[in-house]
């Protein structure tokens, strides 16, 4: 299977996929960006729903973060085979982002989210890099800071109708030193899935700092999906 569409998360855009992106090209993959405006989840499934109707077969669907809510209501387009979650969220019938995060765990890191402005949220700019890319290089981290795209409300509370990994294989990659989203709450979510798991020690931009790891697990999709459907 050749094809891979990435859909990336809240506060950022799809350029953070670019590392991902040429190694999976330099692989002979075909790859797209989804560019998402994270304003409703109804909306980033519909843009996302658009880029897999364009590609030319089956199909590798990764998202990271907020993305993993995307792909799991995107992911039952027909054309997608295969799931893959970076750091990603990844509820079931019914659920959001807002309600897997509504009661943290007790010393689990909290997100530096500022107060909500007209319905969009943002990181702290001073808390950005050592919450969301402790492990990329300090001034990418810095530029992506300064770069955030404002999560809409309507994002974070968009539900889940039908959970696309209750009927398509899963792979889930947890990152141990997230600050993001829990490392705890990655296992529970990747289990309750049925996914193959990998963990590797990075920050919840894994995606920009370690695009190897994330290229790899990718490809192990693709591979194992296409020897299942052959």
């Amino acid at each position: 299977m050749k094809n891979i569409v990435l859909v990336h998360g809240g506060f950022v855009d799809g350029a953070g996929w670019e590392g991902v992106y040429k190694i999976l090209k330099q692989d002979g993959y075909s790859v797209s960006v989804v560019q998402n405006p994270t304003i409703s989840l109804e909306d980033d499934v519909a843009v996302t729903k658009r880029t897999l109707a364009t590609q030319d077969g089956p199909t590798v669907l990764v998202g990271h973060s907020y993305g993993g809510a995307v792909i799991t209501e995107a992911g039952n387009h027909p054309k997608v085979s295969a799931l893959v979650y970076i750091a990603a969220f990844a509820p079931d019938q019914g659920e959001s982002v807002g309600s897997l995060i509504k009661d943290p765990p007790r010393g689990a890191p909290v997100p530096p989210i500022l107060p909500s402005v007209e319905g969009y949220l943002l990181l702290d700019k001073t808390k950005f890099p050592a919450s969301f890319a402790a492990d990329v290089n300090p001034d990418k981290a810095a530029f992506m800071a300064d770069s955030q795209v404002p999560w809409g409300m309507g994002a974070i509370s968009g539900t889940i109708s039908e959970p696309a990994w209750r009927i398509k294989p899963s792979w889930y990659l947890v990152t141990t030193e997230d600050k993001m989203i829990p490392p705890d709450a990655q296992r529970a979510m990747s289990k309750r899935a049925g996914a193959t798991v990998v963990e590797v020690k990075g920050s919840h931009a894994i995606y920009v700092s370690q695009p190897k790891a994330v290229a790899d697990l990718i490809e192990q999709a693709a591979t194992k999906t296409k020897s299942a459907t052959a």
